[in-house]
């Protein structure tokens, strides 16, 4: 039976989850740099060991209500050749899930970037496909943000 190992992370009061394969480090999100005339939902960028990183706020790019907590995570991942800091508000834990626990998001759900709902014992995971999360009008903003 395949397994895929995903890492689980809180957006409010719901849990997300991203394949391990698609992070590359996950930080405590601190000082950003603004930069005028990006999109809202780029909250900057930071240097992480020399390089820029562009940061989005995943909770208003998903269009949720922002969080307020104070110690916050960015999640360093990969997309089309292009590292961006993803801020969430918790990273909880690392899972192991049998894809037969994964199932195809309901139909009210089925945004490009949702690729599944995880269920672990009670729990339900929105799993995100990074490669999907922004488009190439977006993936356009960030390079010429990073």
């Amino acid at each position: 039976m395949a397994e895929e190992q995903l890492v689980l992370f809180r957006l409010g009061n719901e849990e997300y989850a991203i394949s391990i394969t698609q992070v590359k480090e996950i930080i405590h999100y601190r000082d950003v740099t603004k930069l005028p005339d990006i999109p809202e939902y780029i909250e900057g960028i930071i240097s992480l060991r020399g390089k820029i990183i562009p940061v989005v706020d995943l909770a208003m790019r998903l269009a949720l209500t922002k969080s307020k907590a104070d110690d916050k995570r960015a999640l360093i991942v990969e997309t089309t050749g292009l590292e961006i800091g993803i801020v969430v508000d918790e990273v909880t834990e690392v899972i192991r899930l049998q894809d037969s626990a994964i199932e195809a998001p309901p139909v009210a759900a089925a945004n490009v970037y949702i690729r599944g709902i995880g269920k672990e014992g009670d729990r339900l995971l929105i799993i995100l496909d990074v490669d999907r999360l922004f488009g190439d009008e977006e993936l356009k903003e960030l390079k010429k943000a990073g």
